[in-house]
C-alpha cells in the first residue's frame, strides 16, 4: 500500500473503518433528508429484521450516498443507472440487514455501550483533534453541519455508540483467533521470496502444420472420448417480456421532475474546490526524527533554491506510490488527505513549496501546481441526463410493478397468451437452448436458462429478473440428451484430435532436449545451441505473474521448490510445454521478516477473525425473521 492509499483511508473520518465490512454502512441520519421522492413514502418500509424497520428514507440516505461516493471516485462511467443494473440496491440493502442483525444479535449478548465510552472514542478521533487536543464544542458542531447531509450532535454520538457496539460483538465472537508465529513466518516467506527464471517454451501451435488425421483416428476419438461430444439437453420456450426499455418511451418526465431532483440532488453535480499537488515524503516511522528532519531540510532548499522538484521527488520520496511520477498526486478534494497535509496543500497558490508539513507518515515537502475553484453544473447543462436516468428508473420500477402484479394471473400458457393480449405485450418463441446456451432475445440469460430447465412441459415460470426488466415464460418442446454421429461433430473432433498430436510433439521435442539442457554449465548457450529462444523473467513473487505459464499454480510452485542453477523437467500446460532454469533467488531475511510481522500479523487476524465473524453472523441469521420488499425498494429510488 502506498502512502497515497494510506492518506485517502482518511479521506472522511465521520466514515473510519469498524474492520467489518458489513459495518461499512453505518447511517447517517437526518429527519428531513429527501422527503419528496416521487416514488416510495420516507415511511414506507423496504425490510425489517426482526421486527425493525429498514425505511425508504432510511435506504435512500445511504444508496444515494455510496452512489455519490462512486460517482467521485470513478467519475461519469459509474453511473447510477448501471449501478442499479449490477443490483447495486440490493447490495446496499443487504449490508444495512446484515448492520440491524449485528445490533441485536450484540444486544442479545448482552453488550452495551456507556456514555464515557463514546466520549472517549469521540475524543480521540483524529479528525476532531487539534495538537493533541480536543478541537472543541463550537468548532466540533460546525464540523458536523459542514457534512453532506450535515449532522447533529446526537445523530452522530448515535452512531458512534452503534460503531462501538459492532466493534464489541466482533471482539466477543472473533477475539479469541489467533495467528502463530510459525503461521507468520511461512505466510512472510510465501509473499515474499522470488525467483528469476530461464525459460524455454516449446508452443504446440508451431508443431501443428504438418499434422494430419483420418477419419479412423477422428472416430477412436470420439468413441474414446463420447461424454465430452455428447449433444445436451435442450429446450425451447415461449416467454412474455416485461422489458423496462420498452416502457421506457411511453413515460414522461417533466421539466418540474427534473428540477425536483436536481434540488435533492444537487450534490451529485456539484464539484469540490481540488487542488493539484506534489510531494515529497520522508518517513519517520522506526527512525530518528530529527536526523529525518535534517535530511528534509536539506531536500526542501535544494527545492527553493530551483532545482527540479520531479527530480526531487524521484530520488528521495518514500512514497513508492507517486515517486516515480515526480510526487505527482493528480487533483484531490477536502477531505481526501490527512488534516495537516490539505490544511497547507490548500492554503497554498500554484507554484509554491510549502515549509515541511509534518503527519503521521513523516514529513512532506509540498509543491501546489494547480488549483480548481468549486462548481455546480447548472441545471439546463444536466436536465436531459436527469429525465433519462428518470425515465429509466421509472421505468424499471414499473416493470417491477407490474411483473408482481401479473404473477398471479399466469397459471397456465393460455393466462400467458391472455395476459400478452389484454397489456399489448409480444410473446416471443425462443430457439432451442442448453443451460448455457444464449437465448434468443434474452442472450445469456442464465437465471432464465436454468428456470426453464427446473419446469414440465406447459408450466408457466415467473417472474424471473433479466438485466433490463422481468420474464415469464413456459417450455414448448425439450430435446433429450443424445451421442452424435460424427459427421454432426466433425470439426471439434478434429480440432481437438489436432490439438493433442501438436501438444505431443511439443512435448516430444523437449523431452529430447531437457536431458541436454539439464546437465549443462550454461542453460542459455545450451538452449540457444539447440536454436532454442530464451526468455529471462525479473525476480518475482509469487501470485506476482497474472497470465503466461507462471500464472499456474502447479508450475510457479515447481518453479519456488527448485534451487539456483537447478533446471525442471518437461512442465505443460493446456496451451504451452515448457522447460525453465532457476536463474537466481531472493530469500526472505529474518531483518525483512521482523519489520512486517506486525503489519502481517494485524492482517491475518482481520482476515481470520472476519472470516468467523461472517459466518457466525450467517448462523445468526438464520434464527432471525428478515423481510424484504422488493417493490419498496424498487421505488425507494426513482
Amino acid at each position: 500500500m502506498t502512502m497515497l492509499d494510506r492518506m485517502r483511508q482518511h479521506k472522511n473520518w465521520l466514515k473510519w473503518s469498524l474492520g467489518v465490512v458489513v459495518l461499512a454502512f453505518v447511517g447517517f441520519y437526518i429527519p428531513d433528508f429527501l422527503t419528496s421522492a416521487p416514488g416510495a413514502a420516507p415511511t414506507d418500509i423496504v425490510a425489517s429484521v426482526e421486527g425493525r424497520d429498514i425505511t425508504s428514507a432510511d435506504f435512500r440516505r445511504i444508496y444515494f450516498q455510496q452512489v455519490q461516493s462512486y460517482q467521485l471516485a470513478y467519475g461519469g462511467e459509474l453511473n447510477d443507472q448501471l449501478l442499479r443494473q449490477l443490483g447495486f440496491d440490493r447490495q446496499i440493502l443487504q449490508r444495512m440487514i446484515d448492520e440491524e442483525a449485528a445490533v441485536i444479535e450484540a444486544e442479545r449478548l448482552d453488550l452495551n455501550v456507556s456514555d464515557v465510552e463514546v466520549t472517549e472514542r469521540i475524543l480521540s478521533l483524529p479528525g476532531l483533534q487539534d495538537n493533541a487536543a480536543f478541537i472543541g464544542e463550537e468548532q466540533y458542531r460546525l464540523l458536523l453541519r459542514s457534512q453532506s447531509p450535515p449532522m447533529t450532535p446526537a445523530q452522530f454520538e448515535e452512531d458512534i455508540r452503534r460503531s462501538i457496539l459492532l466493534d464489541k460483538l466482533r471482539s466477543a465472537v472473533a477475539a479469541w483467533i489467533e495467528v502463530s508465529d510459525n503461521e507468520l513466518r511461512e505466510q512472510y516467506r510465501l509473499r515474499n521470496e522470488k525467483v528469476m527464471l530461464d525459460i524455454v517454451t516449446f508452443s504446440p501451435a508451431e508443431f501443428r502444420d504438418g499434422i494430419t488425421v483420418t477419419n479412423e483416428e477422428l472416430a477412436a476419438q470420439l468413441e474414446t472420448n463420447a461424454a465430452n461430444y455428447r449433444m445436451p439437453e435442450k429446450r425451447k420456450i415461449n416467454y412474455l417480456s416485461i422489458d423496462a426499455e420498452v416502457l421506457r418511451p411511453n413515460i414522461l418526465v417533466t421539466d418540474a421532475d427534473s428540477a425536483q431532483y436536481y434540488t435533492d440532488n444537487q450534490s451529485q453535480y456539484s464539484t469540490p474546490e481540488q487542488v493539484r499537488a506534489s510531494h515529497i515524503l520522508f518517513e519517520t516511522e522506526g527512525e530518528d526524527e530529527e536526523q529525518v528532519r535534517t535530511r528534509a531540510e536539506a531536500v526542501l532548499a535544494d527545492a527553493r533554491a530551483g532545482a527540479d522538484f520531479a527530480a526531487l521527488a524521484e530520488a528521495h520520496s518514500e512514497d513508492a506510490g507517486s515517486a516515480s511520477l515526480g510526487g505527482d498526486l493528480d487533483y484531490f478534494s477536502r477531505g481526501r488527505m490527512v488534516p495537516e497535509f490539505e490544511s497547507a496543500a490548500f492554503s497554498m497558490e500554484p507554484g509554491a513549496i510549502s515549509d515541511l508539513v509534518q503527519t503521521e507518515y513523516g514529513f512532506h515537502i509540498i509543491l501546489a501546481t494547480d488549483k480548481r475553484e468549486a462548481s455546480t453544473r447548472p441545471l439546463d447543462e444536466v436536465r436531459e441526463q436527469i429525465a433519462e436516468q428518470l425515465q429509466w428508473d421509472r421505468a424499471q420500477a414499473q416493470a417491477d410493478l407490474m411483473a408482481e402484479q401479473l404473477a398471479g394471473e399466469m397459471a397456465t400458457p393460455e393466462d400467458l397468451a391472455r395476459v400478452a393480449s389484454e397489456q399489448g405485450l409480444t410473446i416471443t418463441e425462443s430457439n432451442y437452448f442448453a443451460r448455457t446456451d444464449a437465448i434468443e432475445g434474452l442472450g445469456l440469460a442464465s437465471g432464465v436458462a436454468s428456470a426453464a430447465f427446473s419446469f414440465n412441459p406447459g408450466e408457466v415460470g415467473g417472474p424471473l429478473r433479466t438485466p433490463t426488466g422481468h420474464v415469464f415464460l413456459t417450455v414448448t418442446d425439450e430435446q433429450e440428451s443424445y451421442a452424435p454421429e460424427l459427421d454432426e461433430v466433425f470439426d471439434r473432433v478434429k480440432t481437438d484430435v489436432l490439438d493433442l498430436r501438436a501438444r505431443e510433439a511439443a512435448e516430444q521435442r523437449a523431452a529430447e532436449v531437457t536431458p541436454t539442457l539439464q546437465s549443462a554449465d550454461n542453460f542459455t548457450q545450451a538452449a540457444e545451441r539447440a536454436d532454442l529462444a530464451v526468455t529471462t523473467t525479473d525476480l518475482v513473487a509469487r501470485g506476482t505473474a497474472p497470465t503466461g505459464l507462471l500464472s499456474h499454480p502447479t508450475i510457479e510452485e515447481i518453479a519456488f521448490s527448485l534451487a539456483v542453477g537447478e533446471t525442471s523437467d518437461v512442465l505443460a500446460t493446456d496451451d504451452a510445454v515448457a522447460v525453465i532454469h532457476v536463474a537466481e533467488r531472493e530469500d526472505t531475511t529474518e531483518d525483512g521478516f521482523s519489520e512486517a510481522v506486525d503489519s502481517l500479523r494485524s492482517e491475518l487476524l482481520m482476515d481470520r477473525q472476519g472470516r468467523f465473524f461472517s459466518a457466525y453472523m450467517t448462523k445468526a441469521k438464520e434464527t432471525m425473521r428478515i423481510d424484504i420488499n422488493l417493490e419498496t425498494l424498487a421505488m425507494s429510488i426513482i
